[in-house]
C-alpha cells in the first residue's frame, strides 16, 4: 500500500524536506529539470515551506501525529488482519517516511512469491501512481530475482470503494443540504492532455470527460467524473444537485476546471448556504481535506453569505474500504 507521504512533523524544516522531495518529481513539476529546480529550490520551497508547516500543525495531532499517517496505519494494520497469514501488507509512503525501499526490501527478505503494488489514489494520475511505478521500478530493477510483480492501476469504479464513500455521505443526510459537491485534487491540464495518446480529444471541446469511452478510459479528470456519478447514483443525490470540481491548484498555469474556491463561491453567490463537499480522490483525511476543505474553505463561504460546508468523512477505516483493499490485493490482473 502506497500513498503519496506527509512530513516526519509539522515543524519547518521537516515541511521542507518533505516538499523539496515531492515537488522535485518529474511527474509532479513536468517541465526542464534546471527550471524546476529553480522554481522549487529557488521560490516554492524557501516561500511556503513555514506557512505550509503552519498548516500542518492545525491538524497534527499530539497523540495520533498526521492523520495521514495515523489512518494509513490503521488501515494497513486492518487490512492484514482481513487477509490473514498467507500475507504479508507493508505500508509506504513516495515521499518520506516509511519508504518504497524500506518496504520492498522486507518484502525481498521474506522470500515471497509475488508482489502487489497498491498505489492509494482511486484515479490514474502521472503525477501519483506513475510516480509510484517509477520509484518500485528503479528499485526492483536491481534485485539479483525479481517476483512476480504487478500494479493497481486505478480503482476509481471498485463498488466496494464507491459503496464506502456513498455510505459515509449518507451519514449525513445529503438530501438536507442545499447542494453536493465532488471535490477532486487538481492537476495541471498539461497533464491532461498528455494522456491523451492521440491528441485528439482532450479539451478539445466542452466537457469532454464529463463521459467515459476508449478514448479517455486513462485520463483522470474522466475517471473523477465517473467516480462522482457512481457515487451520487449510489447515494441517490440527483444529478442537478452536485459538482464536480477541482482543489489544491498550484500556480498560474491552468488547471482542470471548474475549481473548487470558485464553484463555492458561485453556489454562495446563488444563496446556498449549506453545503455538503465529498473528496472522492482521497482514502485518508489528510491536509487537503481537513484544512482545505474543512477551514479555508468553510470560511470563504461564510464570508460571502454562505453558513455550513460540511465535510463527508474520507474512507479511513470503512470496513467497506478494507474489503475493496482485500479485493484489490487479491484480484486476478492482466
Amino acid at each position: 500500500m502506497i500513498n503519496l507521504g506527509t512530513p516526519d512533523s509539522p515543524s519547518e524544516a521537516d515541511v521542507k524536506r518533505y516538499l523539496d522531495e515531492f515537488l522535485m518529481d518529474k511527474r509532479v513539476i513536468d517541465i526542464n529539470p534546471l527550471m524546476r529546480a529553480l522554481l522549487v529550490k529557488g521560490i516554492i520551497v524557501p516561500f511556503r515551506g513555514a506557512k505550509s508547516a503552519k498548516l500542518y500543525q492545525k491538524i497534527w495531532s499530539d497523540e495520533n501525529g498526521s492523520p495521514l499517517m495515523y489512518y494509513s496505519r490503521l488501515q494497513k494494520q486492518l487490512l492484514q488482519e482481513h487477509l490473514g497469514d498467507d500475507y504479508t501488507v507493508e505500508l509506504a509512503m513516495r515521499y518520506q517516511n516509511p519508504s518504497i525501499e524500506l518496504a520492498l526490501n522486507n518484502f525481498k527478505l521474506k522470500q515471497v512469491e509475488s508482489i502487489r503494488i497498491i498505489p492509494l489514489f482511486p484515479q490514474y494520475s502521472s503525477a501519483c501512481a506513475g510516480s509510484i511505478y517509477d520509484k518500485v521500478m528503479e528499485i526492483v530493477k536491481e534485485w539479483p530475482v525479481i517476483p512476480n510483480l504487478s500494479f493497481i492501476n486505478s480503482f476509481h469504479n471498485n463498488v466496494l470503494m464507491i459503496n464506502a464513500f456513498a455510505e459515509n455521505g449518507l451519514n449525513h443526510h445529503p438530501e438536507t443540504y442545499d447542494h453536493v459537491l465532488f471535490s477532486f485534487h487538481g492537476l495541471p491540464e498539461r497533464h491532461l492532455i498528455k494522456s491523451d495518446s492521440s491528441q485528439h480529444h482532450c479539451l478539445k471541446k466542452q466537457g469532454c470527460c464529463t463521459v467515459m469511452g476508449d478514448h479517455n478510459r486513462f485520463c483522470y479528470s474522466a475517471q473523477c467524473y465517473q467516480t462522482a456519478r457512481l457515487i451520487a447514483e449510489k447515494a441517490g443525490i440527483p444529478e442537478e444537485k452536485y459538482t464536480v470540481c477541482f482543489q489544491s491548484r498550484l500556480g498560474k498555469n491552468p488547471w482542470i476546471k471548474p475549481y473548487t474556491g470558485e464553484e463555492i463561491a458561485r453556489l454562495a453567490n446563488e444563496g446556498k448556504k449549506r453545503l455538503l463537499v465529498f473528496c472522492p480522490a482521497f482514502v485518508a483525511d489528510c491536509l487537503e481535506t481537513l484544512y482545505e476543505i474543512k477551514e479555508e474553505y468553510q470560511e470563504a463561504f461564510k464570508q460571502l453569505g454562505g453558513e455550513e460546508i460540511k465535510l463527508v468523512e474520507s474512507l479511513n477505516d470503512s470496513p467497506k474500504w478494507i474489503a475493496s483493499l482485500a479485493q484489490l490485493s487479491t484480484s486476478v490482473t492482466y
